[in-house]
């Protein structure tokens, strides 16, 4: 008996020692890159009691260490001091300056919408219309990140495509922090302001659509183009072939991975309908065919209707699509004419969105299943920044290097290719034509 009691006092000591060196060594190691901040002198830290410790969430990311100190119980405080007095935080010392200078008064209005892409009035609108959704409460740990602050490390994220280090350090956020804040309103821009700003327009703005397009074009019955751009991403862990991108890789001579978004615009350059997530490896028709666009097709939804796309969009009842053959008449290639016009149109739209929001342009650090929701809030920001008349610095237009392939089945109704050489012939013999071809 007294053999094992030595053993585990000897070890007991071991374990205290070796308790004491790893604490020792770990707020040496702990105090020579933060900053000690004690909860009763920092207004912005507020008590954990040992109850809630658990329970709170804290917005940190792995690299950012803390440390609780002091007392665990309540009941071990002397008499007449408070129990948490002994407990300090240990957090990252980060500069909010940028933000602050930025969020200030005083600032240039040109200089925060280059920053932003959009000026102060669009930004309070936007955080006012997303306020209730990303709002959070304080917790006992700290105060919660405001409003503003939340959507603007959001929209700058977009607007710069930058990556997450850069993001944090403008903030005075932690890395994680700023990544789950660019989700989460993103993620409410989808759920709240989509059903607002990016509609299939009803009969009164169909009618309105087809005029306007009409009056530009001689084309009756347009109400949208389409076009089909490729983001850049990762090479994917799970189904790399699919998203592999020949084109652009042969192109670029470069291994190139992508997702699809396709879109239909209006006269206006905002969209009205987008599909988002498919492999970059699918052809632009495969696309449409596996879009809501298409079920609202087949649903009678747009009788009376065309949607005007390039050469890599089959020519449909509803699709109304260039000549691709050679040798055209002058005829087919007044039609041509006249559709690039139109295709322009969302070709431009395109080209400011991916300006407007260079995140676009980059191979991003959000996962592959979350990269759909992030993709439209781009095209959501896009329409308010159209319909508020937010004007984009021509120098961020982003030149678009999408290939477009001849699907294998470019005529699809016969009833639509009738259709097709009436407007041709109109176009031609009314004095409707353009004489780019002669």
């Amino acid at each position: 008996m007294p053999k094992p009691n030595r053993r585990r006092k000897r070890g007991a000591a071991d374990e205290d020692a070796a308790d004491g060196n790893s604490s020792s060594n770990n707020k040496r190691l702990v105090a020579s890159v933060l900053t000690s901040l004690d909860v009763n002198d920092d207004p912005r830290l507020f008590q954990l009691s040992g109850a809630r410790r658990h329970s709170v969430e804290v917005e940190e990311d792995e690299d950012e260490d803390e440390e609780v100190t002091g007392g665990g119980s309540t009941a071990a405080a002397p008499s007449g001091q408070s129990p948490h007095q002994q407990r300090r935080l240990w957090v990252k010392d980060r500069s909010r300056a940028w933000w602050e200078q930025c969020s200030s008064a005083d600032y240039p209005e040109a200089d925060f919408r280059a920053a932003f892409r959009m000026g102060r009035a669009t930004f309070a609108m936007l955080c006012d219309a997303l306020g209730a959704a990303v709002a959070k409460e304080d917790t006992a740990l700290r105060a919660a990140i405001p409003v503003r602050q939340r959507v603007a490390v959001c929209v700058w994220r977009l607007a710069t495509g930058e990556p997450l280090r850069l993001v944090s350090k403008r903030f005075g956020l932690g890395i994680s922090t700023c990544h789950k804040l660019v989700l989460e309103v993103c993620a409410a821009i989808r759920n709240l302001l989509m059903p607002r700003f990016l509609r299939w327009p009803d009969t009164d703005a169909a009618a309105d659509f087809k005029a306007r397009f009409e009056a530009d074009s001689a084309i009756p019955g347009v109400v949208g183009a389409i076009y089909t751009t490729h983001i850049p991403i990762i090479a994917p862990k799970v189904s790399v072939a699919a998203y592999f991108n020949r084109r652009h890789t042969e192109r670029n001579h470069k291994s190139s991975y992508s997702i699809t978004l396709q879109g239909v615009v209006g006269p206006d350059g905002a969209f009205t309908d987008v599909c988002i997530g498919w492999p970059g490896s699918m052809p632009d028709d495969q696309v449409l065919d596996r879009s809501a666009l298409q079920q609202r097709a087949a649903a009678g939804m747009m009788a009376g209707s065309w949607i005007v796309g390039g050469a890599s969009f089959p020519l449909t009842d509803w699709v109304l699509a260039p000549y691709a053959q050679p040798n055209l008449t002058w005829a087919q290639h007044a039609f041509n004419e006249k559709v690039a016009e139109l295709r322009g149109v969302g070709v431009e739209a395109f080209a400011r969105l991916k300006g407007r929001w260079a995140c676009l342009q980059k191979r991003t650090e959000v996962k592959l299943q979350e990269l759909p929701v992030v993709l439209g809030a781009c095209c959501v920001l896009h329409n308010i920044c159209e319909s508020r008349g937010e004007v984009m610095d021509p120098g961020l237009r982003c030149e678009l290097g999408d290939d477009e392939t001849v699907p294998e089945n470019p005529v699809r109704s016969e009833s639509a290719s009738k259709a097709r050489d009436d407007i041709a012939h109109n176009l031609l013999h009314s004095g409707l034509a353009g004489t780019k071809f002669f």
